[in-house]
């Protein structure tokens, strides 16, 4: 599978990026093993997770994800194949929150015996926190890059404003700089990040690897009557969000590009991120095998000059 390089990193990456936020939640130990294996055999290379999860699940501390992936890649090995992306900042409990040097230094040593490695290949702040100058952060990672417990830095959920602080901020003081974007971004949420977020990127060379590529599921193509929202526990938020015109608009869409391509819809609203200029890869996440093998044909997709504009009208 051909990789693409993150930002102006060392870091290259296949064109799919496999969420972790279902490991321990939705997908017990077992069944995240699967998923991690079926991901690599299928050539996938990335894995995404952050400290915080599973927070928001009864009787959960947070830290649970990275756990299962821990195991895993005691188990799996050939760790130098793999890019092992987690991120720092969300409230996992009232103190344990923010991008404070001292707590990020500490975090980062939960992270790394949960996660059983020396070092973790992107670090993430996973929120803005508007209270910590933005270089009091940063000299926070340029200590750990210095003592070799992370390769590469990025950003996620920040506004244009905090990231070009903060990616100025690195040139001013040679500090490293983020070199991944972690926005929200598919067919349906395209506004808010095209506005301001993209040009920076790309001013920048910042890699971008959206989550919520399928929207909470609703590009799959499930979720297309009120009936149907009875299907999955989130039913009812993807419907307030997404089941309405503009939704049902994009799924024709994408219903029609599918056809011609012998593809799910899914695969297709994937790999038209994939396809979009200044965008690295999406991040995906599975509960079985079988999915992540579905959500890698995306890479193999060749979406048209038409196929695209066909998307890029019906989502405007």
């Amino acid at each position: 599978m051909q990789q693409r390089k993150l930002g102006n990193s060392s870091l290259s990456i296949a064109p799919l990026v496999l969420g972790g936020n279902v490991f321990g939640w939705t997908a017990d130990e077992a069944t995240s093993f699967c998923v991690l294996d079926a991901f690599v055999a299928g050539g996938g290379n990335a894995i995404d997770t952050a400290d915080g999860y599973s927070v928001w699940v009864p009787g959960h501390q947070g830290g649970e994800s990275e756990t299962i992936i821990g195991k895993w890649l005691r188990q799996h090995g050939r760790r130098d194949e793999l890019v092992i992306a987690t991120k720092v900042g969300w409230e996992v409990n009232a103190e344990d929150k923010g991008l404070a040097k001292n707590y990020i230094l500490r975090a980062v040593e939960g992270s790394l015996k949960r996660l059983q490695t020396d070092y973790i290949d992107l670090y993430q702040s996973h929120k803005d926190d508007p209270t910590v100058p933005v270089e009091e952060t940063l000299e926070a990672y340029a200590q750990l890059v210095q003592e070799g417990k992370v390769r590469v830095i990025g950003a996620s959920n920040f506004s244009a404003a905090r990231l070009r602080e903060s990616l100025e901020a690195s040139q001013q003081h040679g500090f490293p700089r983020y070199e991944s974007l972690q926005p929200l971004y598919n067919l349906y949420d395209r506004a808010e990040f095209e506005k301001d977020l993209l040009p920076l990127c790309q001013e920048f060379n910042v890699g971008v690897i959206p989550y919520y590529g399928l929207a909470s599921g609703f590009l799959t193509g499930k979720y297309r009557s009120q009936e149907d929202l009875k299907k999955s526990a989130r039913g009812g938020g993807v419907g307030q969000k997404y089941l309405n015109d503009k939704g049902l608009k994009i799924l024709a869409a994408l219903d029609k590009v599918a056809e011609h391509l012998h593809a799910s819809p899914a695969q297709v609203a994937l790999a038209w991120i994939m396809a979009r200029p200044g965008l690295t890869a999406p991040i995906a996440s599975a509960t079985s095998p079988e999915q992540v093998t579905e959500l890698l044909k995306a890479t193999e997709l060749q979406l048209t000059a038409e196929d695209m504009e066909q998307l890029n009208q019906a989502s405007a």
